[in-house]
């Protein structure tokens, strides 16, 4: 039995595979540059694959969470240091969770 985030990267795969096959400029532009964001630069592609798991906490995308948390381990992040990371994103600190009012109007 696979777990979910087996079965994540298996139907990430899956689709990915299919986008290509399209052969559109717009989309191999879009995918040119989210490969083009986590290259090295003034941050490492390991610390902007933290701040890619963070940011993706933020806006509260699951997907966007576990594909984070792939390339986090990919890049090198011990389980330690990206479990702190997590605690300081929403709801890891009393400061940063969101009132329920603000919840509810998503």
């Amino acid at each position: 039995m696979s777990n979910r985030l087996d079965e994540f990267q298996f139907y990430r795969t899956r689709m990915n595979d299919r986008i290509a096959e399209i052969d559109h400029l717009g989309i191999k532009r879009f995918f040119n540059l989210d490969s083009m964001a986590f290259k090295d630069g003034a941050l490492s592609a390991k610390e902007k694959e933290l701040l890619g798991l963070v940011a993706s906490m933020v806006l509260r995308c699951n997907d966007c969470i576990d594909y984070h948390i792939l390339q986090c381990v990919e890049a090198g992040w011990k389980d330690e240091q990206t479990l702190r990371s997590l605690q300081r994103g929403p709801g890891g600190r009393r400061e940063h969770r969101y009132p329920a009012s603000a919840a509810r109007r998503r």
